[in-house]
C-alpha cells in the first residue's frame, strides 16, 4: 500500500482520507487492468473504448462554478455505472444540517469564498467510507480537487484516469449562475436563463435553452444565496487564479481533456460523449421513438 504511506506523509490535512480510502482502495486495486484509460491515449483525448456499465472509471470534473460539471457528471455517471462524487453537494449536505461546522460552512459560502482543504477532505473522507460500506468501485469526483494541494493528496490514494476540464465563457457563465433555481419543495435544480449570444469577431455564437422545472414547481423555485453577481464575479476570479496549476498538473501528466461547451446539453452532451469514445444508448432510442 504505498500510496496510503504517501497519504499519511501529506500531512494533517490528509489524515482523515487515509482511513476511508483503506477500504476503498482494496476494492479499486482489485478492479480489471484495461478499467483505466490509457495515458498514451488520454493525452490525445481519446479514452479506450469503453462499453456503458461494465466498467469502473475513476475520472475527475474540473470547471467554473456553473459550467455544468454536475449535470454532466451526473449523466455520466449513471451511463459508466459509478458514483458522482460532488463536493458542492457535501457541502450543500453539511449546510442543511445541525452539525458544528454547518454555521462556518454558511459564513464561507454566503462570501463566496472556498472551503478551506480540511474540510473538503473531512467532507469527503465521510463519503468515501459510507461508499465503501456500500461495495461501490469507480467515481466520477465533480469540485474536487480545486487545489495543488487536493490534487497531490488525491494522487496519492488512487491514480485517476481521466480529468476532463469543461470551459465556457465567462459572460454565459455569469448568465448561467445568476439564472439557477432550486425548487423548495422536491430540491430540483432548474435554470431561468435563456442565453442567445450571436457570434462576432471570429467567436461562435452560443444558444443555451433555460431548463424550466415542471408546472407544480414554478411558484416554489427559489435562489441559492451564493447566487447574487458580487458573489459569482467573486468565487470566478478565485476559480481561475486556483485552477491554472491544478490542470498545468493533469496536463503534465497526460490526463487533462479540455472540452468548450458548444453550447446547451442538447448540442453538447453527443459531443462530449463522441470525444470520450461513449454511447449513449438511450439518447439514440430517444431520438429514434
Amino acid at each position: 500500500m504505498p500510496a496510503l504511506n504517501r497519504l499519511l506523509r501529506a500531512g494533517a490535512a490528509a489524515r482523515p482520507l487515509a482511513a476511508a480510502a483503506r477500504g476503498w482502495l482494496s476494492s479499486l486495486v482489485s478492479s480489471e487492468a484495461d478499467a483505466r484509460v490509457p495515458a498514451s491515449l488520454a493525452r490525445q483525448g481519446l479514452p479506450a473504448r469503453r462499453d456503458p456499465g461494465s466498467r469502473s472509471v475513476q475520472w475527475v470534473f474540473l470547471g467554473c462554478p456553473g459550467v455544468g460539471k454536475g449535470t454532466y457528471a451526473s449523466r455520466l455517471s449513471q451511463l459508466v455505472g459509478v458514483p458522482h462524487i460532488a463536493t458542492g453537494d457535501l457541502v450543500r449536505e453539511e449546510l442543511a444540517s445541525s452539525s458544528p461546522l454547518a454555521q462556518q460552512l454558511a459564513d464561507i459560502v454566503n462570501q463566496g469564498k472556498l472551503v478551506s482543504d480540511e474540510i473538503i477532505i473531512n467532507l469527503l473522507s465521510k463519503r468515501l467510507e459510507s461508499g465503501a460500506a456500500k461495495g461501490e468501485s469507480g467515481f466520477i469526483l465533480d469540485g474536487f480537487p480545486r487545489t495543488i494541494r487536493q490534487a497531490e493528496i488525491l494522487e496519492g490514494v488512487t491514480d485517476i484516469d481521466l480529468v476532463v476540464n469543461l470551459k465556457l465563457r465567462e459572460d454565459v457563465l455569469l448568465a448561467k449562475c445568476l439564472g439557477r433555481r432550486i425548487c423548495s419543495q422536491c430540491g430540483g435544480n432548474f435554470n431561468v436563463a435563456s442565453i442567445d449570444i450571436k457570434g462576432e469577431n471570429g467567436r461562435p455564437g452560443i444558444f443555451m435553452a433555460p431548463l424550466l422545472p415542471p408546472a407544480q414547481c414554478m411558484t416554489k423555485l427559489v435562489t441559492r444565496s451564493d447566487d447574487t453577481e458580487e458573489v459569482v464575479k467573486e468565487r470566478l476570479r478565485i476559480y481561475y487564479e486556483m485552477s491554472q496549476p491544478v490542470e498545468e498538473f493533469y496536463r503534465s501528466r497526460g490526463k487533462l481533456l479540455e472540452f468548450d461547451l458548444p453550447g446547451g446539453i442538447p448540442e453538447s452532451w453527443p459531443k462530449l460523449l463522441q470525444v470520450l469514445n461513449l454511447e449513449d444508448h438511450d439518447d439514440k432510442q430517444s431520438a429514434a421513438a
